[in-house]
């Protein structure tokens, strides 16, 4: 069957994953897109109201000689109740997740059991009992926090990217354009090294079974390894299997570990970056910047660049799972023994 694979691991792993997700669970899946959704709008609409609340209440009232802060109370009390509000549309696509997430993870569970009993013989023979084994633990569950935690945080970071690219250029152009900049140099350091982390990622969770595998058969066949004295083979292929996939390990989390520090430093630039165009401009009065406009769009600087940096720090487990993903649907699209009727 032809695969997609980029960074070798299988796109299309993530897509049955995904359908198996939305085929058994469709009311749960729009109740969380709706409920993300709705959050980060809030979250956008909370950073804009800056610029009204520095702009439209503080400045007048800093110059007023008898100031009035009712005002300026009810839209904090507005502003408060709409950040509640979104606190429980977290909560809820978070807690609905943990459900989806394990559900899933039962059915993957029972939808492999299931298959590897219609294999036949010559499959087990060829392949280590352990190994086989670790598909159903260390495979099936990195998917866990791919499901509950890893794809929300991708879909939530998607729309608060896109609404929040619409404010930028809302409130001025060319701040918008020095972060697109900074963006693109982000997303670079994301490609380059996510790209050396996926297949150290994919190497990890092959040599992983490869040890399981290793491992149960020298336990297993313990009096056999005594019987002929191969205690110092067995021993030096444990060392050998251990070697590699502490190698692979090492490799796929340095990479991953190092992104996110990366990513968040480039986004430290980017926030500079803006403050000191934004002051150039408001100072030589070339476009009309205010101070709340300037404030408010920091902010946005920050929450645009913020998705790039979690996603990058959800980056080794969603590599992870997506090597572990390959590894179940391989076995589940191993052949099934034919009866003939013999």
């Amino acid at each position: 069957m032809n695969k997609i694979k980029k960074d070798g691991l299988s796109i299309k792993a993530l897509g049955r994953i995904l359908t198996m997700i939305v085929e058994n669970y469709k009311a749960a899946t729009v109740v969380v897109l709706l409920c993300i959704f709705g959050s980060t709008l809030i979250t956008v609409k909370g950073t804009l109201f800056m610029q009204t609340l520095i702009d439209d209440y503080i400045i007048p009232l800093t110059g007023a000689a008898n100031p009035d802060f009712g005002p300026l109370a009810t839209a904090l009390v507005r502003l408060a109740c709409m950040y509640l509000i979104g606190v429980g549309l977290a909560f809820a696509y978070n807690r609905i997740m943990i459900n989806v997430s394990q559900g899933t993870l039962k059915k993957l569970r029972i939808k492999l059991f299931t298959h590897m009993e219609s294999l036949p013989i010559k499959y087990f023979d060829t392949h280590a009992h352990g190994d086989i084994m670790s598909v159903y633990t260390n495979d099936v569950d990195t998917l866990r926090q791919l499901i509950s935690q890893s794809l929300p945080q991708i879909i939530q970071s998607i729309i608060s990217i896109a609404t929040t690219f619409v404010s930028m250029l809302f409130l001025d152009i060319p701040l918008t354009l020095v972060t697109l900049a900074m963006t693109v140099v982000m997303l670079a350091a994301t490609s380059k090294l996510g790209g050396k982390s996926g297949a150290y990622f994919a190497a990890q969770q092959k040599d992983l079974g490869s040890v399981n595998g290793y491992i149960e058969e020298m336990m297993s066949g313990q009096k056999v390894v005594k019987v002929f004295c191969h205690e110092e083979k067995s021993l030096e292929g444990f060392r050998e299997r251990n070697n590699r996939l502490r190698e692979s390990a090492n490799s796929a989390n340095k990479f991953a570990n190092i992104l996110m520090p990366v990513n968040a430093n480039l986004g430290n630039i980017s926030y500079v970056l803006c403050a000191i165009v934004g002051a150039v401009l408001a100072l030589s009065g070339s476009v009309s910047l205010t101070l709340g406009t300037l404030v408010s769009f920091l902010t946005l600087n920050k929450s645009f660049t913020q998705p790039i940096t979690q996603v990058s720090q959800q980056l080794n487990s969603i590599v992870m799972a997506l090597a572990g993903a390959d590894r179940i649907f391989n076995l589940l699209e191993e052949k099934p023994e034919s009866d003939a009727g013999y």
